[in-house]
């Protein structure tokens, strides 16, 4: 039993040094980090720390340059309304996005999201994904060709297309747009679009020349800003893709691309792009065209972050034509629609794209299992509790020899303290002793640590669940929990709501914090209370001090717990009852309220 404690105690400790860890240390880390960054690009103006965006040199190719950054000669920063009036825009509208192509470069660069909102209240704005490259919060994709002066003009950033058919974007309606150099090349480009976040890009080029012709295909995706909240260790924002034969993620942070340069060598498959924590863009290149794929950090102008390729050299003989097919998605991050993508589109891991973490291989089933129950029950709170049920019910043979261990380790309890009353000081004779005794006893003390062991990595990967997918966001419980992936958001130290003042974020410890806390102690009573004074104090305040850390988790997390510690609780009592063993729980509370004996002199 004293061996079960000091795992306890140990593992107890451990998630607790980490939560501390996160909470008094990383969070004040991230976002003085933030702030020097805001400093840092405020100070440098116009100081480069790579090339000018588009300047001789942005990335030296065998036909010119790539593109980086905003558009050359680019104006001062104005408003998203001014920069949308500043060009001629074809209207997109979908389902699930509203917006405009920018007729200058082809740009997509003005995309909203109909389905997702700010906050809970539907009424607030919906939530902007791609802004002009003149605003503060810039951010496109754009498609083109490496300027070649040897073959004339072709289409970049600053290219004037013509709308050629279609008058709106729609997913029953494409449109065409053409631009033809002075040289009799040939460029017509048809986007279509899916009713979710998949736009089809097809070029055609026709060569009409009298020599042949060399393209350089390329493709990008720019933002001029970081998201506005730092990011945690739980979830990667920044850039992402997997390129190459090989099928392996690269993940690469902003600070890490601002510090270096990031170039994958050649490939012939895969994507690549910038992911938010619920939002994504990015390119599908040709899969018949082999590229380079590059994450870039620019400082010139306004700091701007490009995840871009370029791809071979293509030769068109006089009189021929060819065509390219570039897949660009932009939207929110759906766990069927991005397996679907994956699925019909064999996009290779394209569900990378979602954070399922280290632990992936729990982590995705256990959210198609929430997710099953919520298409029947409509609810995602009860489909988390729904979730522990079957999770407990999968542990249930551990968790049977856990208590089944504990309680055969009460039932020994007597002869343990006769041993130590035998052997005294002498841990190696206690030790043997001890040993002999589990041995004629059938005991294997170690049994009762490995469900917690085993639990671990699905708490994690259920925080996961509930912190990284989108289906959580803003997805109501009951009551007063409108969105569980956020903390709950009533405190006790305004009574929930009754006193009419804010309390300190510190403070914000809800209904479900506390019932968690609750269920917590009844669960450590359960135990008998240790003899040592220093581990029976930690087994005291540990509920109240996991009270106030978890206040700050989602509280779709803090409901699991609390299910979850209720559950343990029935279930410890079903089994150590079945096994003949005392259950220490009204004891333990009735000593709590017990006056203590005056001291003799």
């Amino acid at each position: 039993m004293e061996k079960n404690r000091n795992y306890f105690i140990a593992i107890a400790l451990s998630v607790l040094i980490v939560l501390a860890w996160q909470f008094l240390y990383m969070n004040p880390r991230m976002e003085a980090q933030q702030r020097a960054e805001e400093a840092r690009q405020a100070l440098q103006g116009d100081a480069s720390q790579t090339s000018s965006p588009e300047s001789p040199g942005a990335q030296s190719t065998g036909g010119g340059n790539l593109p980086g950054g905003p558009a050359s000669g680019q104006a001062a920063v104005v408003t998203r309304d001014q920069a949308l009036a500043k060009s001629q825009r074809v209207q997109i509208e979908t389902p699930a996005l509203v917006g405009s192509i920018n007729l200058t470069g082809a740009r997509l660069d003005d995309l909203k999201l109909r389905e997702y909102h700010e906050t809970v209240d539907d009424s607030s704005p919906i939530i902007t994904l791609f802004s002009p490259a003149d605003t503060t919060d810039g951010y496109f994709t754009e498609l083109g060709y490496i300027q070649n002066e040897s073959i004339g003009a072709t289409p970049g950033a600053t290219t004037q297309w013509t709308l050629a058919s279609g008058d709106k974007l729609t997913q029953q309606t494409p449109v065409t747009l053409s631009f033809t150099n002075d040289k009799g090349v040939t460029f017509t480009r048809t986007i279509s679009v899916d009713d979710h976040y998949m736009l089809t890009i097809t070029d055609k080029v026709d060569n009409q020349a009298a020599a042949p012709v060399t393209l350089t295909p390329y493709g990008r995706v720019s933002r001029n800003h970081k998201p506005q909240t730092p990011s945690v260790w739980v979830i990667h924002e920044g850039f992402i893709g997997v390129m190459g034969q090989d099928g392996k993620l690269s993940e690469h942070t902003y600070s890490n691309i601002e510090d270096e340069q990031y170039t994958h060598e050649k490939a012939t498959s895969g994507w690549f792009g910038i992911t938010d924590k619920y939002w994504a863009a990015s390119i599908v290149p040709p899969q018949n065209v082999p590229y380079v794929a590059r994450f870039s950090h620019f400082t010139g102008g306004q700091s701007s972050y490009q995840a871009d390729y370029k791809g071979d050299d293509l030769t068109i003989q006089p009189g021929q034509s060819t065509e390219l097919k570039n897949l660009v998605f932009a939207g929110a991050k759906e766990v069927p629609l991005i397996s679907k993508y994956e699925t019909d589109l064999s996009i290779p891991q394209f569900n990378r794209l979602i954070d399922w973490g280290w632990f992936y291989f729990i982590t995705k089933p256990m959210f198609q299992l929430m997710d099953f129950f919520f298409r029947h029950v409509g609810n995602f709170g009860v489909a988390i509790l729904l979730t522990t049920v079957v999770v407990k019910a999968l542990f249930f043979p551990l968790a049977s020899k856990q208590y089944a261990s504990m309680a055969n380790m009460k039932r020994v309890q007597p002869k343990m303290e006769e041993l130590k009353a035998k052997h005294g000081d002498d841990r190696m004779a206690m030790q043997q002793a001890m040993m002999q005794l589990y041995k004629e006893e059938k005991i294997n003390p170690i049994a009762g640590c490995w469900p917690v062991l085993l639990q671990i990595p699905v708490f994690f990967a259920l925080y996961k669940v509930i912190y990284v997918t989108i289906e959580m966001r803003h997805a109501p419980f009951f009551g007063w929990i409108q969105d569980l992936s956020a903390p709950d958001p009533t405190s006790l130290f305004n009574l929930f709501g009754l006193l009419p003042y804010d309390v300190p974020h510190f403070l914000m410890i809800g209904v479900w914090p506390i019932v968690m806390g609750i269920t917590m102690f009844v669960q450590m009573r359960m135990n008998p209370t240790p003899p040592d004074p220093t581990q029976a104090m930690i087994f005291t305040w540990m509920p109240l001090v996991f009270t106030f850390m978890l206040a700050s988790f989602p509280a779709g997390l803090v409901i699991y717990w609390a299910w979850n510690n209720t559950l343990s609780v029935l279930q410890q009592g079903f089994i150590m009852k079945r096994h003949g063993a005392k259950i220490e729980l009204f004891d333990n509370l009735k000593s709590l309220f017990r006056r203590k004996p005056a001291a003799t002199k």
